[in-house]
């Protein structure tokens, strides 16, 4: 589910959710609102019309609501006008009905900046939605989340910190809010209630938060002679391209590489572009994604011909926990490349979200799109598919996907 963003927008597959904020005012939803915060009462101005085809919106209710909140509740001196605007904004745009659709008041969009940046205090988990239930995705490597046991596809019912006073289950939650419930300083405990497959009864799981460092990829060689290029991608972030390029060169100088296995395992995704720099290495020339928009019109993702590594037999390893770029290049690499696919079915995050930065440092996450495989194939909910399917069991040290992967190069 971490930046620097120099431009108004940036696309993401985040994951990890128009209004303008604050100063003279800001627009809310399609009535095209202004609220100005200069007088002791908000003023409310109509100045744009409603889409064709839409039902004429009587806005009083609000206002309504707002008037009997500030007369009659308990304790009024603890309104805070900011906040209630704020969760007035949240709920419009979860009215959508899709958890990748959010609006992130300043604090969680520095979070989010805090994840692509890869340094952040937490547990080392990245969530999102299947169906309406939240899950996890993946726990990064060597977190906590890790060493307490999450395992991507685990459902969180429930999160409890009791030093917060949080005690919040997860049914109709959105994903800013169970970020920030789940997040918190080093040191400090979250209990998350998980159901996982093959177990009958759901569990808690006491995870301790610690300061994360995240890289991005990681570089060994395996196998005879160590004669194979174990190239993981742990994550899609600010960094990662120079960290790749790095990796990439020490692949071209060692003699006697026979193939490259692209590890994508419990990698949650992140930017479109990075999707396409990275399968960009393993193919020449082609399509590497197609993005589809409302009106059915799709824009095509070539290649950026830096292909530097498509003259290696190459496998990618993948499970439950890779999701949205990386099913992307998993997909652009069988489909193009006829790369095997090993290991497990991948997540299913076939959507497309808008990063969009608005005044008062807070923000938007649109869901504008989906994306399609070079061969026209959507993974929402369902997933990719592995060519050949191995599980890695969890009572063994042995990493059976990666074993497997090997056997296939060395054929």
């Amino acid at each position: 589910m971490k930046i620097t963003l120099s431009t108004a927008r940036r696309v993401l597959f985040f994951v990890v959710g128009a209004v303008v904020f604050f100063g003279a005012g800001y627009w809310l939803g399609q009535a095209g609102l202004t609220i100005n915060f200069q007088d002791s009462k908000p003023r409310v101005i109509i100045s744009r019309e409603l889409p064709p085809g839409k039902q004429e919106l009587n806005f009083s209710l609000f206002w309504d609501v707002w008037d009997r909140l500030h007369r009659d509740y308990l304790e009024k001196e603890k309104l805070d006008n900011r906040a209630l605007i704020y969760g007035a904004i949240k709920g419009m745009v979860a009215g959508a009905g899709d958890p990748y659709t959010t609006f992130l008041p300043p604090s969680e969009q520095k979070r989010t900046t805090e994840d692509l940046s890869g340094s952040f205090e937490g547990v080392g988990i990245q969530i999102g939605f299947k169906g309406t239930q939240l899950a996890v995705i993946a726990p990064l490597s060597g977190t906590p989340a890790e060493a307490a046991g999450l395992k991507a596809g685990d459902f969180i019912l429930f999160i409890k910190d009791e030093k917060r006073g949080i005690e919040k289950g997860t049914v109709g939650i959105d994903l800013p809010t169970a970020v920030d419930a789940i997040r918190g300083p080093a040191g400090t405990e979250v209990k998350l209630t998980v159901s996982r497959e093959g177990v009958p009864e759901p569990f808690e799981v006491t995870v301790t938060r610690a300061k994360i460092d995240v890289p991005s990829v990681e570089l060994s060689f395996v196998g005879e002679g160590e004669s194979t290029a174990h190239l993981k991608l742990l994550r899609f972030g600010e960094s990662t391209n120079k960290e790749w390029d790095t990796k990439v060169s020490e692949i071209l100088k060692k003699p006697g590489i026979k193939g490259v296995i692209l590890d994508v395992r419990n990698n949650p995704g992140g930017f479109l572009n990075g999707a396409v720099y990275f399968a960009s290495e393993f193919v020449r020339s082609g399509t590497i994604v197609m993005q589809e928009n409302s009106e059915g019109n799709r824009q095509n993702f070539t290649a950026t011909g830096r292909a530097r590594l498509t003259n290696f037999p190459t496998i990618v390893l993948m499970n439950k926990g890779s999701a949205s770029a990386s099913e992307i290049v998993a997909g652009a690499l069988r489909d193009l490349r006829g790369a095997k696919l090993i290991g497990e079915a991948t997540f299913g995050k076939g959507t497309i979200q808008e990063a969009q930065e608005l005044l008062g440092g807070a923000g938007l996450h649109i869901t504008t799109a989906r994306w399609l495989t070079p061969n026209g194939t959507w993974v929402n909910e369902k997933g990719l598919e592995p060519d050949i399917k191995v599980e890695d069991k969890a009572d063994t040290e042995e990493d059976e996907q990666l074993q497997k992967a090997i056997e296939e190069i060395n054929k």
